[in-house]
């Protein structure tokens, strides 16, 4: 079952969201095959970036909690908060997938 994880920036923080992206980004591509989605949770304006959602595929909380504390954001302390829960996939791409599973 994937498991999603929700990361909450801490204020004023925005210019360490700045400097560590570029090996935030690296880390995504190095590990998106454990990717499902994932994204920055943006203001209305989709200018400022306040935290995160990733969807990953992997088995335990662990390894979902491993995976985020690997991330350079976690790594540059740019997080307040973070949430891991497991995740149901109910409706993916318009599409009804609980019977799938």
């Amino acid at each position: 079952m994937p498991w999603m994880v929700e990361t909450y920036d801490k204020p004023g923080c925005a210019d360490l969201r700045i400097r560590l992206r570029p090996a935030h980004l690296d880390y995504l591509e190095a590990n998106k095959h454990l990717l499902l989605a994932c994204g920055a949770k943006l203001d209305d304006d989709g200018n400022l970036a306040s935290g995160g959602l990733y969807v990953l595929d992997v088995a335990t909380r662990a390894e979902a909690q491993a995976f985020i504390e690997a991330d350079p954001f976690h790594q540059g302390d740019l997080f307040e908060r973070v949430f891991v829960t497991r995740w149901r996939k109910a409706y993916l791409d318009g599409r009804n997938t609980l019977n799938e599973e």
